[in-house]
């Protein structure tokens, strides 16, 4: 079976669609979603439609459990927050109960464990941020414990391409655009992101798995950005400091994080 795994569509309408038909293109058998279909743009209802409609295996996201109420808006900085607020009030009745009755954990078969943020801990597992090995040897911890026998889980969040081998005790980056996958190896993997881009990479990104082949595959399309951009900045959604490089934002919040005053920059949406 040929699983696409995709993440962080984060209402971005435009990318969602080209990364759908290339998935299709590819031969994907079965959709694998990882969550945050919503926040930062503004098209939350039709990618909930388009993304129900082919009944996947899918897990919520920190942003869908906000926009439902799950999780407190302190949760998040004031850009998402404000997103988020603007999308609650706009999403019919079913799309928001098609939310907030998503499982944070879920498995295709005995291939697969699906989360949005990590395997680990039981609780507020969709807001940790796989994006260190400290983290990532918990949550091949729990990978390695999980009743479904799957050696393989795959997560969002860090909207960065991932692949991550744990063998014989030896945790390895094996981030590549072709993965072939050892049997006497677990994996921690993860697409990207397909709406909301923050490093060089700006094409919507998904990942193909293999079942049978025990291989990935990253999967790339592009999209009219301009298009999704406009209907954001109409709404009033972009970000305060939008005018900044992604790369200089990063920089400064990671001073800021070394100055211990991230909570205010957060607030204020750098």
């Amino acid at each position: 079976m040929r699983l696409g795994l995709i993440s962080d569509i984060h209402a971005n309408l435009e990318a969602l669609e080209a990364i759908l038909a290339d998935l299709d293109a590819a031969g994907v058998d079965r959709l694998v979603c990882l969550g945050d279909v919503v926040g930062y743009n503004t098209d939350a209802e039709a990618c909930i439609a388009l993304v129900r409609e082919r009944q996947p295996v899918w897990v919520a996201g920190n942003h869908d459990r906000g926009v439902t109420g799950q999780l407190p808006e302190s949760d998040f900085n004031s850009t998402a927050a404000r997103a988020l607020a603007w999308t609650r009030a706009r999403l019919t009745a079913p799309a928001l109960e098609a939310l907030r009755t998503l499982p944070l954990k879920a498995t295709a078969g005995s291939d697969l464990v699906a989360v949005h943020g990590a395997l680990h801990p039981e609780v507020g597992c969709e807001l940790v941020r796989l994006n260190n090995h400290e983290r990532r040897r918990l949550s091949f911890a729990a990978l390695q414990a999980h009743p479904s026998g799957a050696r393989v889980c795959a997560h969002g969040h860090t909207h960065q391409i991932g692949v991550f081998e744990m063998r014989g005790g030896a945790l390895l980056d094996r981030t590549a655009d072709e993965v072939t996958l050892r049997d006497d190896a677990h994996y921690i993997i993860s697409p990207g992101t397909v709406g909301e881009p923050r490093y060089a990479e700006q094409r919507a990104t998904a990942m193909v798995f293999d079942t049978e082949k025990r291989t990935l595959v990253v999967r790339r399309a592009a999209y009219d950005r301009s298009r999704t951009w406009i209907k954001t900045r109409r709404a009033g959604l972009v970000p305060r400091y939008w005018f900044l490089p992604a790369g200089l934002r990063r920089a400064i919040r990671k001073t800021a994080r070394a100055a211990r005053i991230h909570s205010t920059l957060k607030r204020l949406g750098v």
